[in-house]
């Protein structure tokens, strides 16, 4: 009982240190290790769903497949490096399996893929070492099931978590390499293992035992190490420190490098993956205390007293601060495992370089053969559609899967899925998501390509990080929308008061300030309709986002050349002018609270217009995005003070120069985005011009909106020309005519008298 109580209370913390201790003392080669409990998983996840069809158990059936397909997905690079060949073949299978649905009608099909599947399975050598690993990498399954089987009451994670630890139990009695009281041992573990299991006992107690098993299976006394409370190995280290000294005092020093080294390897490297999540620089400045400094001293045969001082000032003081920040970080709600789990994702940029280079040329690529898929299939040449959509995958996204696995796994495996998608409805099996079955296989086709073409930006995206650039870009465009889209607004409104105060109707300004105000509260209500309605759009929210790009376009292109026709400033005064007399001789209230009502929402109506197209391509820059429209909104109220102030002397015609070449830059940028999506859609033709116009980073790409295809670069050279040949007759011609005009009045005039 008393043997039972404690493996209990170590259960939880034992378990998941497990995770980080598996040696590879069977196996010289962890590859190889890991290639067998991969593959030994994703058969037993086969054979469960097996049963399940036979069971007519259609749904879990499906589940543990796909369990099964996505351990095996984010193992592929290891595997890879055992048998690459192998690994391929029954990856693709196992996608492609995952995808399909899975009913009494095909339960036939089902079951012989399958069969199929696992004849690649018995096509691996056998492990002629006997590997424990298996066993253990079933039994941290069963872990994490059962736990959610009680904490869920999900009946799912209770099946996967039985079938484990039957397989497990299986593989351990299939052959051993123990002695007899091990193995008698590790037989009474299992069995009361299993038993709990089956009796559906309390989590505790099947964690506890499960520990226990693991830990005779490894061959390491866990229980000693990782499955008791943290506390007590920090005491350990420091107890073995002190055994070190008085070894060091009686001159061993052979005794004192035996302790030393067991301090570290045997005590300290279980507290390290805590450690790390406390704080990391610590760790590395312990690990290299303990490790080398210490060792080397002990070697070098320094005086006691100096290794004393190095232990007593340096490495004793910082397993203290280290006990206490692990302290502070459990104590703050944190799961060291959850964290240390989320710490092995890489961020996004991590890749090198020569993987950035190497996914761009594979992105291409595999557009180019998306696009030749289509053909393909609406030729009816199905056999080469499925073929080039094969190579696109196996061929060429295997090479993006490299540096993007360790980033976005789950993203990684979503984007196989739509691969198989792709392979399946080519090869004319059913197809189905949250949407339904496919009815027009030619349009669902379609479907599947523009969700391909967008998971390819989006994984360019992650492999590349944002860079330096881009978020330059995105940060003077979003300055750029506010500043031209508040100027109108502020210098408006500066005249307007400015002209109330000089014909002493002050009393009207605060009716001016209750429009503003309106108008602020009816721009965020149109942002929340706005970005709610792009939201729930579902799979519509590409077309819509589309729309509003080229919306942006069409409004920018009005507004450029509505201020182009005032930056003379007395076009500018007169329009003021006019505006203001309307009011004040209405008399009205309500006229002032319209006035600067309309004046301040029609821009923030434009301003909500113009940053939804934003953000659907400034994605990961959103902050950016922020900042650029913070400093507008500062400047803006510069502007204000200053017009209030300098009046006639502030620059307009700069400023609307400014704003109208903004104007058509974002203009520019919108239509290209706009295109472009039109184009994933397959509402506009897509013509490569790859070699011919420069291949912008993603990032890039998406704030200028320049790609290498035909339909873009053609649409924004027309509309860069129109505004080229409406900037110069605005500019430089109609001003000459006018000009022209005047001196012929006045010749007229002259001849006249």
């Amino acid at each position: 009982m008393h043997n039972f109580v404690i493996k209990t209370g170590f259960a939880i913390i034992g378990l998941a240190a497990l995770m980080f201790v598996i040696p590879n003392a069977y196996s010289t080669d962890l590859d190889t290790a890991t290639y067998y409990s991969v593959t030994e998983v994703t058969q037993t996840s086969l054979n469960l769903a097996e049963a399940e069809i036979k069971n007519g158990n259609f749904d879990d059936a499906k589940k543990l497949v796909e369990f099964g397909s996505k351990h095996f997905s984010n193992n592929l690079q290891k595997l890879r490096t055992v048998d690459a060949s192998l690994t391929d073949e029954v990856h693709i299978s196992l996608i492609d399996l995952q995808s399909r649905q899975i009913n009494s009608e095909n339960q036939s099909e089902i079951l012989s893929e399958i069969k199929r599947i696992n004849e690649f399975f018995n096509t691996i050598p056998e492990d002629t070492e006997y590997n424990p690993n298996v066993i253990v990498t079933h039994l941290i399954i069963v872990d994490q099931q059962y736990e959610n089987f009680e904490k869920n009451n999900d009946e799912f994670s209770y099946k996967i978590a039985l079938g484990f630890v039957e397989r497990g139990y299986q593989i351990f009695y299939s052959g051993t390499d123990y002695d007899e009281r091990q193995t008698i041992e590790l037989e009474s573990f299992f069995n009361d293992l299993f038993d709990m299991v089956k009796n559906k006992d309390p989590y505790t107690s099947v964690a506890s035992t499960n520990v226990w098993v693991q830990r005779d299976l490894l061959g390491t006394d866990v229980i000693s190490t990782v499955g008791i409370d943290s506390t007590s190995l920090y005491n350990v280290i420091r107890d073995l420190y002190a055994e070190l000294l008085i070894e060091l005092d009686n001159g061993d020093y052979k005794k004192a490098e035996q302790i030393g080294i067991e301090a570290y390897l045997e005590n300290f490297e279980y507290l390290e993956p805590e450690i790390e999540v406390a704080d990391p620089e610590l760790l590395y400045q312990l690990e290299w205390d303990m490790r080398e400094e210490l060792r080397t001293m002990i070697k070098n045969r320094e005086a006691p007293d100096t290794i004393r001082t190095f232990l007593v000032d340096s490495i004793i003081p910082r397993l203290d601060i280290a006990e206490a920040k692990v302290a502070d970080v459990k104590a703050s709600g944190v799961v060291i495992a959850d964290a240390l789990a989320m710490k092995e994702k890489k961020p996004m940029g991590s890749a090198t370089e020569g993987q950035k280079g190497e996914v761009r040329t594979e992105i291409d690529f595999i557009r180019q053969q998306l696009q030749a898929v289509k053909i393909y299939y609406e030729q009816g040449d199905t056999q080469s559609a499925y073929t080039t959509a094969r190579s696109a995958y196996l061929d060429s996204y295997e090479y993006i899967e490299i540096p993007l696995r360790s980033i976005a796994p789950d993203f990684t495996f979503e984007v196989e899925i739509q691969f198989a998608d792709l392979r399946n409805l080519i090869k004319g099996e059913q197809v189905c998501d949250e949407f339904g079955c496919v009815t027009d296989s030619s349009k669902r086709l379609g479907e599947i390509i523009s969700g391909l073409q967008r998971s390819l930006d989006e994984s360019e995206r992650l492999v590349s990080g944002t860079g330096t650039i881009a978020p330059m870009i995105a940060f003077v465009s979003s300055f750029a929308i506010i500043f031209r889209e508040g100027l109108e607004s502020v210098l408006i409104l500066g005249a307007i008061i400015t002209y109330l105060e000089a014909s002493r109707n002050i009393k009207f300004k605060k009716y001016v300030h209750y429009g503003i105000v309106l108008a602020i509260g009816a721009t965020a209500v149109t942002w929340f309709i706005a970005s709610y309605i792009i939201e729930i759009s579902g799979a519509n929210r590409e077309l819509i986002e589309a729309i509003a790009a080229l919306s942006a376009t069409a409004v920018l292109f009005y507004v450029s050349f509505w201020i182009l026709n005032k930056i003379e400033h007395k076009r500018w005064m007169e329009f003021v002018k006019a505006k203001v007399f309307q009011a004040s001789t209405t008399g009205g209230a309500m006229v002032f609270v319209m006035l600067s009502f309309f004046t301040v929402y029609r821009e923030g109506f434009e301003t909500v217009l113009f940053y939804q197209a934003m953000f659907g391509f400034a994605k990961y820059m959103e902050l950016w995005v922020g900042l650029g429209f913070i400093l507008g909104i500062a400047s803006l109220l510069g502007i204000y003070f200053g017009f209030r102030k300098l009046g006639k002397r502030l620059p307009l015609r700069a400023l609307f120069g400014l704003t109208m070449g903004i104007g058509a830059y974002l203009s520019i940028a919108f239509l290209g985005n706009a295109i472009r999506e039109f184009q994933v859609l397959d509402y506009i033709p897509y013509t490569s011009m790859l070699g011919t116009i420069p291949r912008l980073d993603i990032n890039v790409a998406t704030m200028t909106g320049i790609y290498p295809t035909l339909e873009t670069t053609i649409g924004q050279i027309v509309l860069l020309a129109v505004y080229l040949v409406a900037s110069l007759y605005v500019l430089v011609l109609r001003p000459k005519r006018q000009k022209a005009l005047a001196m012929m009045r006045k010749s007229r005039a002259n001849v006249n008298e």
